[in-house]
């Protein structure tokens, strides 16, 4: 449970929403129902490891565990708090939706809603000066995603050099993070660069401006990175080019700063004019301008159509409807028939006092005012004079990244079983290319005949299908409202409206937990700073409780006793009874 948000104030509004478990349990029905579908039915080649080289080229082969170390870590957040570990699982498989080839292994993103981390050294560190740097990968949403992420990190060399693989973490510093992510509307494909400062020293994170969406698939989707020496990049998704530019140019920040800044010292003169137009002082109402004229005026063009029913209501007495044999008009007063539609107007234009409708008025012209000119002491708009950028520098070659030592996966998502395969890093557009067709290119083939044959096979679920199953919140109450409120608070930390959006229930359940908790923080502190009252005090106020319930107890002794004789008299005079009766009838009648 995370620190700050007390469980046991929306517990128990997080569990009155299982209900929505069992839309939950339909979804888990549909996906199982796919998965059972997507068993081979179509003839697959097998699985060959490439004869291509590259400085890292990983396809997961059985030896994969001698590469690949799962962290052990603690995350981080901001402050540098510890927040969750990364205990989230990690396997090596074949995928269990749409397979393209047989016997194809790879990574598995096990643990839905976990923090995940794992890490491979690359052979020798990756020296990009002057070179074009290539990274490609396949990843394969098998449960697709809602929230969360699905790209890899470049790390740098001095780092894997120095820090154990099993600490591998989200503040292990890297030089390239590339990949899909997505939360709720918020869907691009990362490219992040960190760039460092040649005057400070200090480390920047360059985000790449208006990134591609990813796609969201269960098919295997091949992402590719291209750096050029010459500052170029160009994005591809499937083989398409889905983004390029300039390293220089397409980044925020900027890879380098402003020759030039705004003096911090120059401020705008107190005189300076920086109002463009003013209200014209030689000018004068019209003489002919009224004010007065009303905005619309009755249209004399109009006239009274010729079978309007001037002398008809449009509403009348219902013909049908008749008095209760039970109303009495002296004391119910008189009956009126409820009203009705008058028949006679619905073949006429109207019924009831024709009005000749408005239009428009010519002459109305509303409120006058002077109308505005140039300003004769205009200045423009001011601004600081500028000087020299003190921090001001020049990278021409931000692409000779720091070298690269390894490749991992840190991330969070809430759904499992995302699939990583054929990792691709190296100098060779060509190679990247050829991996591409020897692999992805087939079974993407084969995944999309495999999907039109279980088009039609896939079974209808029924709700039959989610019977015995055990809602989580019955298993594990506590437990599953940890578990919801990690989620929302994941999610909210990456996207706040898709968190309100996606679990709403979570959302109301914390709001109401803290005002529950600031009323009773508010009740405490208000017991704990009332003044004590002097013993003196304390005695007079209880005396005076003491007089003001005798007082209370003989005065409600006197209404009893009234209240009792009262009764008698009633109970013995016949007429009184009547009275009664006759007034119980008519509050019943007019209360139906």
């Amino acid at each position: 449970m995370r620190a700050g948000i007390p469980i046991s104030a929306v517990a128990a509004l997080l569990l009155v929403s299982h209900h929505g478990l069992a839309v939950a349990d339909e979804l888990d029905d549909v996906i199982a129902a796919d998965e059972s579908a997507s068993s081979t039915s179509v003839a697959l080649p097998q699985f060959t490891p490439t004869s291509l080289k590259a400085p890292f080229l990983e396809q997961f082969t059985s030896d994969w565990s001698e590469r690949w170390t799962p962290s052990s870590a603690k995350k981080d957040d901001k402050d540098g708090k510890e927040e969750m570990s990364y205990v989230g699982k990690w396997s090596v498989e074949e995928p269990t939706v749409l397979k393209g080839l047989a016997q194809d292994l790879g990574l598995v993103l096990k643990s839905p809603a976990a923090h995940h981390a794992i890490s491979a050294p690359f052979p020798e560190p990756i020296d990009n000066t002057d070179k074009t740097l290539v990274v490609q990968y396949e990843v394969k949403l098998q449960k697709g995603l809602e929230c969360g992420g699905a790209y890899l990190k470049l790390l740098s060399a001095d780092t894997v050099a120095g820090v154990e693989a099993q600490e591998f973490s989200n503040n292990t510093p890297y030089q390239i993070m590339f990949g899909p992510d997505k939360c709720g509307a918020t869907n691009k494909v990362h490219f992040i660069f960190r760039h460092k400062n040649p005057k400070t020293g200090e480390y920047e994170e360059k985000h790449l401006t208006a990134p591609p969406p990813s796609k969201i698939t269960k098919h295997s989707t091949l992402y590719t990175l291209i750096v050029n020496p010459d500052q170029t990049f160009e994005i591809r998704i499937n083989g398409d080019k889905a983004k390029s530019g300039s390293l220089l140019e397409n980044f925020t920040p900027a890879v380098n700063p402003a020759a030039e800044i705004s003096d911090p010292e120059d401020f705008k003169p107190a005189d300076w004019v920086d109002t463009p137009q003013v209200v014209d002082p030689s000018a004068t109402k019209p003489a002919d301008w009224d004010e007065d004229a009303p905005m619309t005026v009755p249209d004399m063009d109009v006239e009274k159509p010729e079978d309007w029913l001037e002398d008809e209501p449009e509403y009348i007495p219902d013909p049908d409807a008749e008095k209760p044999e039970d109303w009495d008009d002296e004391e119910d007063g008189d009956w009126i028939a409820p009203t009705v539609s008058n028949p006679k107007c619905e073949t006429a234009s109207g019924c009831g006092p024709w009005i000749r409708p408005l239009k428009r008025n010519p002459d109305y012209k509303g409120k006058w005012s002077a109308p505005l000119i140039p300003n004769p002491d205009y200045k423009g708009i001011w601004e600081p004079r500028k000087i020299s950028n003190p921090d001001y520098y020049e990278d021409l070659t931000p692409s000779n990244f720091e070298p690269i030592g390894a490749i991992g996966f840190e991330l969070w998502t809430m759904q499992s079983d995302i699939l990583f395969d054929n990792i691709y890093v190296g100098h060779s557009v060509e190679d990247a290319e050829a991996l591409a067709e020897e692999t992805w290119k087939v079974k993407y083939a084969n995944e999309k005949a495999e999907e039109e044959k279980n088009v039609k096979a896939t079974p209808e679920p029924t709700k039959q299908d989610s019977k015995g199953k055990v809602s989580p919140w019955k298993e594990d109450p506590v437990g599953y409202a940890s578990q919801q409120l990690d989620m929302f608070y994941q999610i909210f930390i990456r996207d706040p409206r898709s968190a309100l959006e996606m679990m709403p229930e979570v959302a109301t359940a914390i709001i109401v937990g803290l005002v529950s908790l600031l009323a009773t923080i508010g009740g405490l502190l208000a017991w704990l700073t009332a003044p004590a009252a002097k013993p003196s005090q304390v005695v007079k106020k209880a005396a005076e409780n003491v007089k003001a319930d005798a007082k209370a107890k003989k005065e409600q002794g006197q209404v009893v006793e009234k209240e009792r004789i009262v009764a008698e008299e009633t109970t013995a005079s016949p007429v009184a009874l009547a009275e009664e009766e006759k007034v119980t009838r008519r509050s019943t009648r007019r209360v139906e």
